[in-house]
């Protein structure tokens, strides 16, 4: 019995270890698009723009979705049983929530080229998403490295 609750632990350690490295990559993307685009300040409004806007939004889309799908959700799911974890967790997860609204704003804002026509406040919102990205990147490194911790 107790061999068949390691083995269930290890598969669990496993499988959260994959969605932690799925995570990593889609937000090492995401960073490397925002400092892609916050080097060609000024921002012209050219064709340039609008296709690395557009990459930089669909990839923080699909950042911000692998957070929740590979990370917040294995948590909420039951699957992570160790209390301090889930604790932090639902302690930091709605500073996150609200990082994440911050995201979809700006993804709404910018996403689309036919949408999107003014860039005059362009600078100030990657400054707030940058520092958004800062704090959630710092809490998610903290669920990470307790996640990451053996039993």
């Amino acid at each position: 019995m107790r061999m068949q609750t390691q083995e269930a632990s290890r598969e669990r350690r496993g499988g959260s270890q994959g969605k932690l490295n799925t995570l990593l990559q889609t937000r090492t993307e995401t960073l490397t698009l925002f400092s892609q685009l916050v080097g060609i300040r000024p921002f012209n409004p050219d064709q340039e723009l609008h296709l690395l806007l557009q990459e930089f939004c669909e990839t923080l889309v699909d950042y911000t979705a692998s957070a929740h799908f590979q990370l917040y959700r294995f948590l909420e799911d039951g699957s992570e049983r160790r209390g301090n974890i889930k604790n932090f967790s639902a302690s930091v997860y709605p500073r996150i929530s609200d990082s994440t609204q911050l995201i979809l704003d700006f993804n709404e804002k910018y996403e689309s080229e036919d949408r999107c026509k003014d860039f005059s406040s362009l600078d100030d919102d990657l400054s707030k998403l940058g520092e958004a990205l800062a704090d959630r990147i710092q809490m998610e490194d903290q669920i990470i490295a307790a996640l990451s911790v053996s039993r």
